[in-house]
């Protein structure tokens, strides 16, 4: 297998990897409950999509 010629500087390393990083996930409100959930996905907190129940929430007692 080919080996590099030359070693390769911490700063050019560092270089090359600033693009990989951490990105947040988008959220948005519930339309529902008002509560933060991602896009395009049932609300954990209520289980409503787009105004129409999606899920039944089981009732704690």
């Amino acid at each position: 297998m080919p080996n590099p010629k030359h070693k390769i500087s911490k700063s050019r390393r560092d270089k090359r990897r600033t693009h990989y990083k951490a990105v947040a996930p988008a959220l948005t409100t519930c339309s529902n409950c008002g509560a933060a959930k991602p896009m395009h996905r049932v609300c954990p907190e209520c289980g409503y999509y787009r105004g129409m129940l999606a899920v039944e929430k089981a009732q704690v007692a």
